[in-house]
């Protein structure tokens, strides 16, 4: 198949394993985040600003995925345009002295839903969006 009969389109994974360093830094700087995202305290989102902010005060995950945003990965590439992205956090068990620990294919299979699309979870399982959106939408389309 030549250049210009296949798909334009590219599907990029990235998966990393980090380690919280200092929490209170990273929920702080997520709390900082939403104020600015979220503005003043009290408007018509103030329950949605709510349930973030005690997420990310709770969840370690949930403060680093509120601040990763993957367009800011693509954003200044020349020549692309990015079409959709989605992404997840969890807080996993890890051992970097395992030669196993890190498996790439570690549970891809069991991502794919009925129609074959892999699962778009750019929300964790409170619920927290974390692209920079302020509803609850599993996909950015820019």
């Amino acid at each position: 198949m030549s250049t210009s009969e296949s798909s334009r389109f590219v599907r990029l994974r990235v998966e990393m394993v980090v380690e919280i360093t200092d929490a209170d830094a990273l929920s702080g700087t997520a709390l900082e985040s939403l104020a600015a995202e979220y503005g003043e305290p009290g408007g018509e989102s103030a329950e949605e600003r709510t349930h973030a902010e005690t997420a990310v005060r709770e969840d370690g995950a949930e403060a680093l995925a509120s601040l990763i945003d993957p367009f800011d990965l693509v954003g200044e590439v020349p020549g692309v345009e990015l079409t959709q992205a989605s992404w997840s956090s969890e807080t996993i068990d890890y051992d970097p002295d395992d030669p196993d620990g890190w498996d790439l294919d570690d549970g891809q299979d069991e991502d794919d839903d009925e129609d074959g699309d892999e699962d778009d979870g750019d929300e964790s399982a409170s619920g927290v969006p974390h692209n920079g959106e302020k509803d609850a939408s599993t996909e950015r389309r820019v």
